[in-house]
């Protein structure tokens, strides 16, 4: 019944794609010319646009905190806890037209729109409980961060629904850690309200916190281990309720949902 109650909202995103679709040969173009700081600029410009598009159909708030905490550089990897649907938009409103990709499990790749939208803005797809795919993935978003690309992966690897948070799973900072990139902590609160709460759409207020970032190079594996308990740490001591919830059934260490 919440899908049936929420198909006009549905159908409101959907057309907001067009906005999107307005830049894809401007992307293309840009992604083709083998010039990735151009292709940074008009990828995020894009995403941007299409974020603050689908807030204003939605009628949804974006507060946000500590963007002079992001890098000046690009190539970084964000980490951020996962309530809703809306934390995607939340991210790219926050990061104000920088680009960045998400970390999607590759089952998205098949919908229509979706799958091709995660694409152009620079999102790779994970496969789940292949551990050699899962490696595979790993190495091509590190090698994208390397490049100067950004990344975001939800280390929950599921949306809590909720305010509390799950415990992070390790793999999903790998990626910064081969890049020897630097890791931007982000605080989601309230996006849980626009449709996981009621399991229909909602206009409402979503918390953005973006933290220091943590620079990940010349750490050994004891640093690794203290730097993503320290990032898990801020992130939930950051949220309304710093409850741990119940983990969720084991999937792959290193799975990202969307």
């Amino acid at each position: 019944m919440g899908i049936l109650r929420s198909l006009p909202t549905l159908l409101r995103v959907a057309n907001s794609l067009r906005v999107f679709n307005h830049y894809e040969n401007d992307i293309n173009a840009a992604r083709n010319s083998g010039d990735p700081v151009k292709d940074r600029q008009v990828t995020g410009h894009a995403a941007y646009d299409w974020a603050t598009d689908v807030c204003r159909r939605l009628k949804l708030t974006i507060n946000v905190e500590g963007r002079e905490n992001l890098p000046e550089q690009d190539g970084f990897l964000v980490i951020s806890n996962h309530q809703g649907y809306a934390d995607i938009i939340a991210i790219l409103v926050a990061l104000n037209e920088r680009q960045v990709g998400f970390v999607a499990k590759d089952s998205l790749e098949k919908i229509p729109m979706l799958g091709r939208w995660i694409r152009n803005i620079g999102g790779i797809f994970l496969k789940r409980g292949d551990a050699r795919e899962a490696m595979q993935s790993l190495k091509e978003g590190s090698d994208r961060i390397k490049d100067g690309y950004n990344l975001a992966i939800f280390p929950e690897g599921t949306r809590s629904r909720e305010a509390r948070m799950r415990h992070f799973k390790g793999g999903s900072f790998k990626m910064a850690y081969k890049a020897k990139a630097p890791i931007v902590p982000i605080t989601i609160d309230g996006s849980y309200h626009v449709f996981e709460e009621e399991g229909k759409f909602h206009p409402a207020e979503i918390s953005v916190h973006i933290h220091p970032y943590v620079e990940t190079a010349g750490l050994d594996r004891h640093g690794q281990h203290e730097a993503g308990e320290a990032v898990e740490s801020t992130i939930r001591q950051a949220l309304s309720n710093h409850d741990v919830l119940e983990d969720a059934p084991e999937s792959s260490d290193t799975s990202a949902e969307q």
